[in-house]
């Protein structure tokens, strides 16, 4: 083994080789290749045994085959042309209105956030939004910085809307019913604040006069996908009380999602391997080696020494701050994965409140979160560009007002659970 300082500062260094490759997504190199080779090369120096290796990635392999589930959940909805409906019904919807529009895609982008979770607002929503704004001839900017901050924001509400959830639901020890009845709040808490920032800052875009646009009155939903989402989450919802882990009903839900289309042959295996992202599955599990060598070089220790112990308003507002700063510092993944073993043992209410950090702190900075740096590249890709000052403004206005307001929502709803 190496000297504990050396090992700390192979693994910092590995940890920032394989986010700086996630966030620049150079064509000769994925970040699945770094993340897994910067793990391995911890293994071979010493910086981590291979037991406690082997001991990450199975504590991560549950969290993972989930989010391969949903993942295929949210292409089948793609494919059955549920986001295309959705950008029809909001066109129909905003009847000329960039402020109905704007309140539609708040809809939309929790609803969608909530379900599928974030990736799908960004990578699925958010093109449509664009496309809609643009077809209606409105301002696009209002409408798709609210799926962005929606697509964090949002997250926060139940233990499949984001990975940083499925992470802190497994270490929390609640059910799945209890983790959303102690979430609600702070996530519609955070939503109001989003909405009443959003709409204020946008106050020119908005209020800007629209022509009259015809749009089409013929939209097909998608009745089978809507169906097959439905049931999968009130499994997820039943899955605690029936003694069902919550992975299971997500495969059972991918599969019905997936098993027609490779009968009918109208999709291939290889595009179904494609959607299980299987790159950035193995860069979550070359992620999880990387911080086990922290923790296991000092982080620990280090994180103690800031985490309060109790569980009074301070103490969770305490945490969030810690857990949004560390987001927006070394990305909001690999942060809760360096405090939720710390935390988890101090209760589930250190838990969420660290949750609360993770998931509406990345607003602030585009490094916070993986997603905000795809909703960017998706945003290129339309021939246009986040403006930087706008995007660190808005988020210094919405995102210590949002785990403020958050935080005590949640403390408020650990106490009347006391």
């Amino acid at each position: 083994m190496i000297p504990e300082w050396l090992g700390f500062v192979a693994a910092l260094l590995a940890l920032a080789a394989s986010l700086g490759v996630a966030i620049a997504r150079p064509p000769w190199l994925s970040e699945a290749v770094t993340a897994a080779g910067a793990a391995l090369l911890l293994v071979v120096i010493g910086a981590v045994s291979i037991d406690r290796a082997r001991e990450a990635i199975s504590n991560l392999a549950p969290t993972v085959a989930f989010l391969a589930a949903l993942l295929l959940l949210a292409d089948g909805c793609r494919r059955y042309g549920l986001f295309d409906a959705l950008g029809k019904l909001l066109a129909r919807g905003s009847r000329d209105s960039p402020n109905r529009l704007l309140a539609l895609v708040f809809i939309s982008a929790s609803s969608v956030t909530a379900v599928l979770g974030l990736d799908p607002t960004i990578v699925l929503l958010t093109p449509v939004v664009f496309a809609t704004a643009t077809r209606l001839r409105m301002s696009p900017t209002p409408h798709v910085y609210a799926c962005s901050h929606l697509a964090n924001t949002a997250s926060l509400l139940l233990p499949v809307s984001n990975l940083t959830n499925l992470l802190a639901y497994h270490a929390s020890g609640l059910s799945f019913t209890r983790f959303a009845e102690l979430t609600a709040l702070p996530t519609a808490g955070a939503i109001a604040v989003e909405w009443v920032v959003i709409n204020r800052f946008f106050v020119s875009e908005l209020g800007r006069p629209c022509e009259s646009v015809a749009v089409s009155d013929d939209v097909h939903l998608p009745r089978f996908a809507i169906g097959v989402l439905a049931g999968t989450l009130v499994g997820f919802l039943a899955s605690s009380p029936l003694g069902i882990s919550p992975l299971w009903v997500a495969v059972a839900g991918a599969g019905l999602m997936t098993a027609p289309g490779l009968v009918r042959r109208t999709v291939s295996p290889r595009h179904i391997v494609r959607s299980l992202a299987p790159a950035f599955l193995v860069f979550v599990l070359g992620l999880g080696v990387i911080v086990a060598a922290m923790r296991v070089n000092g982080l620990n220790s280090a994180i103690h020494v800031f985490v309060p112990g109790g569980h009074s308003l301070l103490d969770l507002l305490a945490i969030a701050a810690i857990a949004a700063v560390l987001a927006n510092v070394v990305n909001n993944l690999p942060a809760i994965l360096m405090l939720t073993p710390v935390i988890a043992p101090l209760g589930p209410g250190l838990v969420l409140a660290a949750l609360i950090g993770v998931n509406i702190g990345p607003n602030l900075t585009y490094i916070g979160s993986l997603a905000t740096l795809l909703w960017r590249r998706i945003l290129r890709q339309e021939d246009t560009d986040v403006n930087l000052a706008q995007f660190s403004l808005l988020g210094a206005l919405t995102v210590p007002a949002g785990i403020l307001i958050s935080t005590l929502l949640l403390f408020a709803g650990l106490e009347v659970g006391t």
